[in-house]
């Protein structure tokens, strides 16, 4: 299986932010509560990238906003991020990592 996945990266100063999520879920917008979160084109999606470029993006990244699955597992697999961080909208995972 050929994983893609959406981002996009911020660079300000010596900081990298990463936007990263799985691709199929671009467009969705999940909810719990009174919290809505969107998961736009212009926030996540600047290229895509596969596996291999996913994870040099997720080890040179300061700062990583993931959403999805597959995402999320590749990151932790990598050991960047913890599965207790987890968190879930609308059944969908999401993890929010600052490197020190």
């Amino acid at each position: 299986i050929c994983l893609m996945f959406s981002a996009r990266l911020i660079n300000h100063e010596d900081t990298h932010m990463l936007n990263i999520c799985d691709t199929e879920l671009l467009g969705r917008t999940l909810n719990r509560d009174n919290f809505t979160l969107k998961i736009s084109e212009k926030y996540y999606a600047e290229k895509t990238v596969e596996k291999e470029e996913a994870k040099e993006l997720l080890k040179k990244s300061n700062n990583i906003n993931m959403i999805g699955k597959e995402i999320i597992s590749l990151s932790t697999s990598i050991g960047i991020g913890s599965p207790d961080g987890i968190k879930k909208i609308d059944g969908i995972p999401f993890l929010i990592v600052f490197k020190m």
